[in-house]
C-alpha cells in the first residue's frame, strides 16, 4: 500500500442487529461490496462507524471482521484514537496486528481547555513513534470541539510516520494552507463529499466521505473527471452530490445514513442508542433525495 493516504474512501457504518449487538455477518456483506466498488479504501471505526459507542472488545472484533472482509483488496484505515495517549497507542498496535494499513487518530477532546499546542503535538508524536503503521491525523471539530491549527498540522507532517490529515471542517483556506505548508509527502484528505472537488483542485490527495457508503460510484466519478481534466463534469457531479451528502451528514446524520444504506440495498440495521432512528417522514425525505440525485442501487 502507498505510504501517503489517497483516493476515495468510505467511513463504513457499523451494523447492529435488532438486539443492538454487532452484526458482523452483515458488516462483512457490506465490506464485500466496497471491496469490489470503485472506492480506493475504507475506514473502520470512523465517526460514521459509531466508534464512540463501541466497547473495547467490540472494537477489536469489528477491526478483525472488516480487515477480513476487505481481504487486502482495498486500503484499510482504522480509527484508533481514544482519549488517552496510552490507550491510543494500545489500540493502534492491535489494529496493526489485525492488518490495518493506516491508523486514523482523532483529536483527544474531553479536557480540551487543557490540550494546548504542546499537548496535542506531544500526543501525536508519541503515537507516531510507537505505531507500527502510518498515522493520519483526524480533525472533526464539529463533534470534538478541537480544531488543530494549520501550523501544528504542518509541524506534525515533518514526522516520517505521520503521513496525512483528514479534516472535516470544509474550510477551503485551511485546506489550502495545510497543503501549502505541510511536507510534500503528506496527504490531505477532505472529510466530506460536500467539498471534495474544490479540495482536489487545491491539491488534496482524496477524501473520506460518509456519502461514499451509499454512493461509491458517484463520488468516485467526481475524482475520475477531475483526474481526466474534465473540470466541468467534476463540478456538475459535485453539485449533484450536495443534497444527498447533507442528507447523511448535517441534516440527518448517522440515522439518515442507516436509512440510505437500506434504500440502496446494503445492510443497515439501526443506530445504537442513544442515537435514535429517523421517523418515517424524515426517512422518506432521505429516500427522495437519493432518488432525485440518481444514486444507483448497490445491488
Amino acid at each position: 500500500m502507498a505510504n501517503i493516504p489517497s483516493g476515495m474512501l468510505a467511513p463504513v457504518a457499523t451494523i447492529f442487529d435488532a438486539d443492538g449487538e454487532l452484526d458482523l455477518a452483515a458488516y462483512r456483506e457490506n465490506m464485500e461490496f466496497y471491496a469490489t466498488s470503485p472506492l480506493d479504501g475504507v475506514v473502520i471505526m470512523g465517526s460514521n462507524g459509531e466508534y464512540t459507542l463501541l466497547s473495547d472488545d467490540e472494537k477489536i472484533r469489528l477491526i478483525a471482521a472488516g480487515v477480513e472482509g476487505i481481504n487486502r483488496r482495498r486500503t484499510v484505515l482504522v480509527g484508533t484514537g481514544v482519549e488517552s495517549t496510552r490507550g491510543t497507542i494500545d489500540l493502534t498496535k492491535k489494529a496493526a496486528e489485525l492488518g490495518a494499513d493506516f491508523a486514523l487518530v482523532n483529536t483527544p477532546h474531553y479536557f480540551r481547555p487543557r490540550y494546548d499546542y504542546a499537548a496535542n503535538l506531544k500526543h501525536y508524536l508519541s503515537v507516531a513513534e510507537a505505531s507500527p503503521i502510518p498515522v493520519i491525523v483526524y480533525i472533526m471539530a464539529l463533534y470534538t470541539g478541537v480544531d488543530l491549527p494549520t501550523n501544528l498540522v504542518a509541524e506534525l507532517s515533518q514526522h516520517p510516520n505521520i503521513v496525512g490529515v483528514k479534516d472535516s471542517g470544509g474550510s477551503a483556506p485551511k485546506v489550502a494552507e495545510m497543503i501549502a505548508y505541510s511536507s510534500s509527502d503528506f496527504g490531505v484528505l477532505a472529510g466530506s463529499a460536500s467539498f471534495i472537488y474544490p479540495a482536489l483542485v487545491l491539491g488534496a490527495t482524496g477524501g473520506i466521505m460518509a456519502l461514499a457508503n451509499v454512493a461509491p460510484r458517484e463520488v468516485a466519478a467526481i475524482r475520475e473527471a477531475y483526474v481526466a481534466g474534465d473540470h466541468e463534469t467534476a463540478r456538475q457531479r459535485q453539485f449533484t452530490m450536495l443534497a444527498p451528502n447533507a442528507a447523511v451528514t448535517s441534516k440527518y446524520g448517522i440515522p439518515g445514513l442507516k436509512v440510505a444504506l437500506e434504500h440502496v440495498g446494503l445492510r443497515a440495521g439501526l443506530p445504537r442508542e442513544p442515537l435514535a432512528p429517523l421517523n418515517e417522514k424524515d426517512a422518506a425525505d432521505v429516500r427522495r433525495i437519493l432518488d432525485a440525485a440518481g444514486i444507483q442501487r448497490a445491488r
